[in-house]
C-alpha cells in the first residue's frame, strides 16, 4: 500500500465552515479548478456515493466510507485491481484548525494507479487545500 499526506494549520476557518464546504459536493466545481463536476444525490453520509468528473478525466463513482460531521470523511474510488482512499480530517488544536488529507492506494495495480492518478492529487494538495480555506472563509 502507498500513502501520502499533506497537513495545513490555519486560524482562518472553523471545522464547521470546512464541513459546509466539502459536504456540498455539487458545488465542488466552483472552488476546485480540477473538478469538471461532482454530483451527489441525497446526504453526504457513509454508504452514499457521488459521481465525480475531474477535468480531462473520466467520470468516476466515488463512495463515502466514513463521514463524521465537522470532523472527517473518507472517500474511495475503485480502479481495475486497485482502490484509492482519500481521508480528510479537521482537527481543532490550540494553534488553530489542523487540516490533513491522506491519499492511499492499494491493490495489485496500485503502483500503476498511483502514477496515473494518486500522485497528481497529492502534488496538487498544497494549493487545493489553500483554495478550500479561502473559499470556506466566506461560508
Amino acid at each position: 500500500m502507498w500513502s501520502k499526506s499533506h497537513t495545513i494549520l490555519t486560524k482562518e476557518v472553523t471545522k464547521e465552515q470546512m464541513w459546509k464546504l466539502v459536504s456540498d459536493v455539487n458545488k465542488w466545481h466552483t472552488w476546485d479548478n480540477g473538478v469538471e463536476f461532482a454530483e451527489l444525490e441525497g446526504k453526504f453520509e457513509k454508504g452514499n456515493h457521488f459521481i465525480f468528473k475531474p477535468k480531462g478525466g473520466p467520470k468516476l463513482k466515488v463512495g463515502i466510507v466514513e463521514a463524521t460531521e465537522n470532523k472527517s470523511y473518507t472517500d474511495f474510488t475503485t480502479f481495475p485491481l486497485a482502490k484509492m482512499y482519500g481521508e480528510h480530517i479537521f482537527e481543532e488544536t490550540p494553534n488553530g484548525l489542523k487540516l490533513t488529507t491522506t491519499m492511499k492506494i492499494e491493490g495489485l495495480l496500485g503502483f500503476l494507479w498511483r502514477k496515473i492518478v494518486a500522485e497528481k492529487i497529492v502534488n496538487a494538495l498544497p494549493e487545493d487545500m489553500l483554495q478550500q480555506i479561502r473559499t470556506a472563509k466566506n461560508l
